[in-house]
């Protein structure tokens, strides 16, 4: 067996979490692969939502088992805050729930961390989710972090100390004074109490050589979605660089992430918005800051799952769709919120990027060059609701017209259309 994988396109927030939860049951685990708690996966369903940071978007489905991945780094608090929600919803997630004992944990002093060095920044801030993703993957590639197979150790609490006085001191070299600021609204010692708390309770979680599990698991027959988090342009190789997360969220991140061969990766879906979307600083070459715009925030409740902070909206960029293909190998294509564009009229589409008035063929370097020009072509919009459609056959000439020539023009096929938030509003081609 091999194992699928489902990965953002854009600058994340596509949607990864309601396709996962939607194609959980034909796979028997569900495996997140990089990424923390700066995700937020959003699944709707009977009426309720639910946002994921950390826990894989198979969860709902209690025959499939759901893996941590050691490429994901863990706050205890914050995993232990989204199983308590779970349980208050009625589901037992630790029945099917695993964590790699290789998956490094976040320490308080991580997120403090983060805070002081995006403060220091000013204007040239990154849009950090001051979740302590960035300290937490200095430490691992310092080789200085603490991991979930630690916990148990006897020294565990010594090795903590030393490290959290390492983060200490370079927070106050910076001069940040972390006393008056608030972790989810906690003091940092009520915070660093909690998370204590929470270290304790993941002991009694199912915690494996999540490497040896899965490729055990595949030997024996057994179906593996690899989850990803964030999105393409948002690579720490490959993204709009320096503004992008800390770690490798395309499909060559799956077999570090995952402790995976190359050999065992299979199918690769890749989602996309019917537009773009970006949260926090950084190039985004289609934006509108205009009505348009405006319309598509508030009619995609374009608000970060994680942060709450409104999304930049723009039209959709084939130059860097067309890219992140290329980099992840995709297969097949899921296009999201089609509903979004539901009002316009005339809708736009960037099909190529030029500089000084010659269109380029290679993605460039630096999206953040000021002379880049853009090419658009405006197409037909369907200005009309998508509420009776069950069907691909259902949908609005219009379109139809606008998955077409995305398909021509990226050389795929978009196989899943989602027409609104709830699983049932998922069109399959």
């Amino acid at each position: 067996m091999k194992v699928d994988v489902i990965l953002g396109l854009q600058w994340g927030d596509e949607g990864k979490g309601k396709i996962v939860d939607v194609f959980t049951p034909r796979y028997d685990i569900i495996a997140r692969f990089q990424g923390g708690p700066n995700a937020g996966h959003t699944i709707i369903f009977d009426g309720k939502k639910y946002v994921l940071h950390t826990i894989p978007s198979g969860i709902f489905h209690q025959k499939t088992q759901n893996v941590i991945g050691n490429g994901v780094i863990i706050d205890p608090f914050i995993l232990f805050k989204e199983i308590d929600k779970l349980r208050e919803a009625g589901m037992k997630p630790e029945e099917n729930l695993l964590v790699s004992k290789r998956a490094h944990l976040i320490l308080p002093t991580h997120r403090l961390l983060d805070a002081a060095l995006e403060s220091e920044k000013g204007n040239s801030k990154i849009g950090s989710t001051l979740k302590g993703i960035g300290p937490t993957y200095t430490d691992k590639y310092g080789r200085n972090g603490l991991r979930v197979g630690n916990i148990t150790e006897t020294d565990f609490r010594n090795r903590y100390e030393l490290l959290r006085k390492e983060h200490l001191d370079t927070i106050d070299y910076h001069g940040f004074d972390y006393r008056q600021h608030l972790l989810d609204g906690l003091t940092f010692e009520a915070y660093e109490e909690k998370w204590f708390d929470s270290i304790e309770r993941m002991k009694s979680l199912r915690i494996i050589d999540s490497e040896v599990f899965l490729n055990t698991s595949l030997d024996q027959g057994k179906s593996v979605l690899a989850e990803g988090a964030q999105g393409t342009m948002l690579d720490v190789d490959f993204g709009s660089y320096p503004y992008v997360t800390s770690s490798n969220t395309i499909t060559a991140g799956v077999c570090s992430g995952l402790g995976l061969s190359p050999h065992r990766i299979g199918k690769i879906f890749g989602i996309f918005k019917a537009y773009c979307t970006r949260v926090g600083s950084g190039p985004f070459p289609t934006e509108l800051n205009d009505s348009d715009g405006e319309k598509m925030r508030i009619g995609g409740n374009e608000f970060g799952s994680t942060t709450g902070r409104p999304r930049r909206c723009g039209w959709l960029d084939l130059p860097a769709l067309k890219y992140s293909i290329m980099l992840n190998g995709v297969d097949s294509l899921i296009m999201m919120k089609a509903d979004v564009l539901n009002p316009f009229t005339a809708i736009k589409i960037c099909t190529d990027y030029s500089l000084d008035g010659e269109v380029l063929n290679n993605f460039p370097f630096d999206l953040c060059d000021e002379k880049l020009g853009l090419v658009y072509k405006e197409m037909k919009g369907w200005d009309g609701p998508l509420d009776g459609c069950s069907t691909v056959t259902d949908l609005p000439a219009a379109l139809a017209e606008y998955v077409m020539f995305i398909e021509n023009q990226v050389g795929l096929p978009v196989d899943i259309i989602s027409i609104g938030p709830d699983r049932v509003q998922t069109l399959q081609r």
